[in-house]
């Protein structure tokens, strides 16, 4: 696997950004109640960390080591108002769903930490395959705790609506049968927890070989 391979991919399970490095939590914690939630959260940190790392990556020998985390969060903050302007104009719904975890984009761990670990040191072709990584394993990994969420603790799977579709999908048997506790706060951390903890038991599976 070459190295740009290796960029695009280490996001999705290698260095996920959820399960694996424990970052972004709070957004994921608090908008994975539906699958919409969590496919317009994932679009609003794919669009902010790809430009964040483009631009950061581009002007890495201008910006002065002294000033660098302010200047990435007005790069970040930005881009995070640019988000928010195109969702309220766009997908009023989702926007008015993401609440104040969309404006927290701009402290987000994710989006902080790559700009610092990642795109302030390497060129802008590396930062954008880093980018789309860690956007898609944010993405992977946010849209199946809201799945699993929403389908056993509404026994619904919420998507965009369409024409006459109105977005929401009742699943029989589970609509009928709902575990109410994973639609709560709490469900979310135990969701979390047992995956957090199959991808520990994957890692640890593999080294063993």
């Amino acid at each position: 696997m070459n190295k740009g391979s290796k960029e695009l991919t280490k996001g999705f399970f290698k260095e996920n950004p959820i399960f694996v490095l424990m970052l972004g939590l709070c957004p994921v914690l608090g908008v994975s109640t539906q699958v919409s939630n969590a496919i317009g959260m994932s679009a609003g940190v794919l669009f902010v960390l790809l430009f964040s790392n483009i631009i950061i990556s581009g002007l890495r020998h201008v910006i002065p080591p002294s000033i660098h985390i302010p200047a990435y969060i007005v790069v970040i903050a930005t881009l995070v108002t640019i988000t928010e302007m195109v969702m309220h104009a766009f997908v009023p719904a989702v926007y008015s769903a993401l609440g104040v975890y969309l404006p927290l984009i701009v402290v987000n761990c994710i989006i902080l930490g790559r700009a610092e670990a990642f795109a302030s040191k390497n060129t802008i072709v590396d930062s954008i395959l880093d980018a789309l990584g860690m956007a898609i394993g944010f993405a992977l990994g946010l849209t199946l705790i809201a799945l699993i969420r929403e389908l056993f603790g509404s026994g619904t799977i919420t998507l965009f609506p369409m024409g006459d579709f109105s977005g929401v999908i009742n699943i029989p048997w589970f609509y009928d049968n709902p575990i109410r506790v994973l639609s709560l706060a709490p469900g979310a951390l135990l969701i979390m927890g047992f995956l957090k903890a199959f991808f520990d038991w994957n890692s640890s599976r593999k080294k063993d070989r």
